[in-house]
């Protein structure tokens, strides 16, 4: 019988953004789309991980800055 082998993690993106869509629903994303145009009103990050990004995200839509999903 052989040992299991833990699977691999897959390595994490330093730096995560939340990006608002046209829609108003904002997105938590790995890393900010290159086609975007760093516009302050409708990004932000970087953060350091994805809770940050999802604590923010929160915070967001409690201020009507973001609309839920």
């Amino acid at each position: 019988m052989m040992p299991s082998v833990p699977e691999p993690e897959l390595p994490s993106p330093e730096t995560w953004f939340v990006v608002k869509r046209p829609d108003g629903v904002c997105e938590i994303l790995p890393n900010l789309p290159e086609d975007l145009a760093p516009d302050a009103s409708a990004n932000w990050g970087p953060y350091d991980s994805r809770s940050d990004a999802i604590a923010r995200r929160i915070g967001l839509i409690r201020a009507g800055k973001c609309r839920p999903l």
